[in-house]
Parts: structure tokens; C-alpha cells; sequence
């Protein structure tokens, strides 16, 4: 993709502001490519978890979490992902899979710090999962990814059994403040005008995201720090300010599945008071699900990224 940037105008805009427009000019036809290399084909296949962007009828981004034994996702080709897999019951992705539909997924591995991502649109739809088409296709470092070793506690295929679903409104309930406060992991997704969903990764000490309630809804603020500079996230919200979230309690399988509204904060006292961000992300929640024990892996207690060390809670 060295002739032809993979950037689409909200993206281009926030790496001008940040001052990297030309830097990422020059090295991303060699990041981004619309296949994916070797490492990457052999790297899905070893995931038991999945993070994946979607988006609803109304243009809605939303995350989510595929689980599966190791194997679960395939590669026939480097632009290919085959997933068996099925979404968790009361999991928005249900609705959102269909052929031709967009997504991003985000291939994490937290006990390596490994990650690669895939953005495509679905090709083929069983009810045994789901086949990508790959168009682009990108590694991450392993900044800020806290270190965990993931176990099944029960088969995967459970995910599908109906279980206790909470709605959330605008105004998160306590028990939903309260495992997102405690976070020190989430992931979001976001989505730009005919350029399709993208997934990323967000990671900082327990605490790092504010949870704040006001004016009949609850605001979720939280620290940017340095990355690849692809703005990819920042760039999508500067296009189009809906995301999705997904918070995971690694202890217990609930999720935490929000939608909210978007904002870059790129002055000012509050960002200067947060040791290591470079730019404050606020979401404001305009609706959720929360389902409990809807992913059948716990994972081991924590070793924090060595990045932690510079930033704030």
C-alpha cells in the first residue's frame, strides 16, 4: 500500500495536529499492508479471545469479545481470517454480523504483549462463525498491555446460553462505575464514513479512567498516551464522534459493553494534571449492556506494562 494512503481525512487531521503528518507519510506503506505477512497468519490461530468492532443498523461502532479454544481462528490465506465463533448471548454483535458487513479486530495476547489487527468486511456467514476478508492489516507494540495468562473455566460454545443481561442507561449503575473504575484494560471501537471499523486497545494503572456523572449522564475520561501515531481511534472520532466500548472483568467473565459519544481534549489543567497523557479522550455513555459471565476464561493476576511507571491513575 506504499502508493496509496491508508489514512482517511479525520485521521490525517488529528496526526497534523499532533505534529506527525509527514513522519507517518513516509512509513506506513510498510505498516499497513492488505494482507497479512507470515508472523501475523501464525499469530491468530494461537488466541483464545478475540476483540472485535462492529457497527449497527443506525452507524453505531460497538465492541466486543469472541472466545475459542486455540485454533478457533484461521488463516486459508494472507487475506483471509476464518472465526468459529459465536457471540456471547446479549452480545450487540449478534445483530451486527451479516455478509458484506465491516469490522476490526484486534488479536491480543497479554501474556506475550503480542497484538496484531485485521480490518475487513465478512465475505461468508454460518452458524458456525464468519470468514474476513482482510484489507488491512497491522502489528502494535506492546505498550501499556498489562500481562495476563488466560484459563477456561467452561466450553466456549456457553457463550450462546441465556444468561443475566443488565441494561445500562446514560447513567451507569453503581456495579457498572465500579468495575470500570477498577479497570486498568478496555478496548474501543470506532468507525469513519466509508472507511469502515476499527478496534484498539487502551491500557493504564487501575484508576485510569475517570468515571464522573453529571447532567443526567455519566462521563468517562481517559488519558492518551504516546503510541504508533497512526491515530486511527482519535482520527475515526474526528470524523465521526460515536464509539463502543467493552470493559472485561478478567476475574469473574462479565463484560461491559457501552456506546457513547466522543470528544479530544487537547488542553488545558485537567490534561496537564494526568502524569503521561498526551491528549484526553471523554466519552459520554448513552446506553449499555452488561452480561454476566458471558466470557468462560479468567485470567492470572496482573504484571503491569513497564510503561505504567511514567503515568497517573
Amino acid at each position: 500500500m506504499a502508493d496509496l494512503s491508508p489514512f482517511h481525512e479525520g485521521e490525517r487531521l488529528v496526526q497534523s495536529r499532533a505534529g506527525v503528518r509527514d513522519e507517518m507519510a513516509q512509513r506506513t506503506g510498510r505498516a499497513i499492508r492488505d494482507f497479512m505477512p507470515e508472523q501475523h497468519r501464525a499469530f491468530f490461530p494461537l488466541l483464545s479471545f478475540l476483540i472485535v468492532g462492529s457497527i449497527d443498523g443506525a452507524g453505531q461502532p460497538w465492541a466486543s469479545i469472541l472466545v475459542g479454544r486455540p485454533g478457533f481462528i484461521q488463516s486459508p490465506d494472507a487475506r483471509t481470517l476464518r472465526i468459529a465463533a459465536q457471540p456471547a448471548y446479549g452480545d450487540p454483535l449478534g445483530a451486527n454480523l451479516a455478509v458484506g458487513a465491516r469490522l476490526g479486530l484486534l488479536g491480543i495476547q497479554p501474556e506475550t504483549r503480542r497484538r496484531n489487527r485485521a480490518n475487513g468486511s465478512i465475505e461468508a456467514l454460518d452458524t458456525g462463525g464468519f470468514t474476513l476478508h482482510v484489507e488491512q492489516s497491522f502489528g502494535n507494540c506492546a505498550k501499556y498491555i498489562q500481562a495476563r495468562a488466560p484459563h477456561f473455566v467452561a466450553a466456549p460454545e456457553t457463550v450462546s446460553v441465556p444468561r443475566a443481561v443488565r441494561t445500562e442507561g446514560p447513567v451507569l449503575s453503581a456495579e457498572a462505575s465500579a468495575l470500570i473504575s477498577a479497570a486498568d484494560t478496555f478496548f474501543i471501537a470506532t468507525a469513519a464514513p466509508g472507511d469502515g471499523v476499527d478496534v484498539s486497545h487502551r491500557g493504564g494503572r487501575p484508576g485510569f479512567v475517570r468515571v464522573s456523572a453529571a447532567g443526567g449522564c455519566t462521563t468517562l475520561t481517559v488519558p492518551d498516551f504516546s503510541g504508533n501515531n497512526y491515530f486511527m481511534t482519535l482520527g475515526n472520532i474526528a470524523a465521526d464522534p460515536r464509539a463502543g466500548v467493552i470493559f472485561v472483568d478478567f476475574e469473574t467473565g462479565t463484560v461491559l459493553t457501552l456506546s457513547c459519544t466522543a470528544e479530544i481534549v487537547w488542553d488545558g489543567a485537567e490534561l496537564a494534571a494526568f502524569a503521561g497523557a498526551q491528549r484526553l479522550l471523554r466519552l459520554s455513555v448513552v446506553a449499555g449492556i452488561a452480561i454476566a459471565d458471558a466470557v468462560p476464561l479468567r485470567w492470572s493476576a496482573p504484571e503491569y506494562a513497564p510503561q505504567l511507571a511514567a503515568t497517573g491513575a
